[in-house]
């Protein structure tokens, strides 16, 4: 006679592929019924977004439809609670790297400078946004693990999730997918005390842990310098070029050139540059000031041999909406061009990149 124990007996030989453990041992399986030869169950996944549902569902169907007495099986699919999950991953790890396989990232694009306090966050943020403005899916990595502020910026709350495939990132009011070492912290003022291999750890694993999913474009924001957490970047992702951010100031050219020799030094391509706190405009006269000298954007663009791509103004609008994490609402006209000079001058095809501090000791 058909049972219910008899189903659960069965889906007990189902696995989940990434866990390697019984979907019922997992709890994965609610509510079993049998009636007249029909079984039905729900399915609670750990994340509804889990690639490899389909696989699950059919293992779980085929199993059931073995037994004596089964004519039809109906299967529901849930999703766990976050209580569920956190409770199922104390005890239960993925396996490390294992996003990666089911990650499809079309372009990796990295903001760089040298120097902090440019608008490195604010750059990175705006291309993510008008990006996702023109359709496309983007991601956006915060790699300043000490000092991360896209969540902040981008109005993000929610903790990632984890799942069988991966950390699932939380998505901003208009979908752009966001990973930052801030959405770890008890408190977004608490500080990060890392060495630099903690710190290019925790980098890697952004890249290689987290479901992404299918990406058009992977926006990172480098923190600044180039010291271990940008280095990483360079040698550890698949980037397909840098923009370089800089403002007036003469000193920043200077550090910014530091940025561009690293970026030669690592074949790695310059896609362009972008000139923050260009100017600001007498809301009563409509005068255009200099408040931090004249633009040497074109300059660092020349000496760069790179495009310049835009000029952002100080804009109390931005301090505003960055205040309350709604940067996304803000437009620049060049940053439109931007993302539409990026869709026609970065390739899909990723580049060559370096798998080892050999390789970048040796200059390859």
């Amino acid at each position: 006679m058909l049972t219910e124990e008899k189903v659960i007996e069965a889906l007990k030989k189902v696995n989940d592929p990434e866990l390697d453990k019984s979907i019922v041992e997992l709890g994965m399986v609610r509510d079993v019924k049998v009636e007249n030869g029909k079984v039905s169950f729900t399915l609670a996944l750990t994340t509804l977004a889990c690639p490899l549902k389909d696989r699950i569902v059919a293992d779980a169907k085929e199993a059931v439809s073995s037994l004596d007495g089964v004519k039809e099986v109906d299967v529901k699919l849930a999703e766990m609670t976050p209580e569920e999950r956190e409770k199922l991953f104390s005890t239960v790890k993925p396996r490390e790297g294992v996003a990666q396989r089911f990650n499809s990232i079309r372009r990796v694009i990295a903001i760089m400078s040298g120097k902090g306090g440019v608008g490195k966050s604010l750059v990175a943020a705006l291309l993510a946004s008008h990006l996702r403005r023109r359709g496309y899916e983007v991601g956006l990595l915060d790699a300043d693990i000490t000092g991360p502020s896209i969540p902040k910026i981008m109005g993000i709350t929610n903790r990632p999730l984890p799942s069988a495939t991966g950390i699932i990132p939380p998505a901003s009011s208009t979908g752009i997918k966001i990973i930052s070492i801030g959405l770890f912290l008890p408190s977004e003022d608490d500080a990060v005390i890392w060495r630099g291999p903690l710190i290019s750890r925790a980098i890697q694993q952004f890249w290689g842990d987290v479901f992404w999913g299918n990406l058009d474009y992977l926006i990172v924001d480098l923190p600044p310098g180039t010291a271990d957490a940008s280095l990483t970047v360079m040698q550890s992702l698949p980037l397909n070029g840098i923009i370089l951010v800089t403002s007036p100031q003469e000193l920043v050219k200077i550090i910014v050139k530091k940025a561009m020799k690293m970026a030669q030094h690592l074949h790695v391509p310059i896609i362009g540059v972008v000139e923050n706190m260009s100017y600001a405009i007498c809301p009563d006269t409509g005068k255009k000031w200099e408040l931090f000298g004249p633009s040497r954007a074109e300059e660092v663009a020349r000496e760069l041999r790179a495009p310049l791509l835009a000029q952002i103004p100080i804009d109390p609008e931005i301090a505003r909406l960055c205040d309350q994490g709604r940067i996304e609402e803000y437009e620049v006209e060049d940053f439109a061009r931007v993302a539409e000079r990026i869709e026609e001058i970065v390739p899909e095809v990723q580049p060559r990149f370096f798998t080892s501090m050999a390789d970048f000791s040796r200059g390859d």
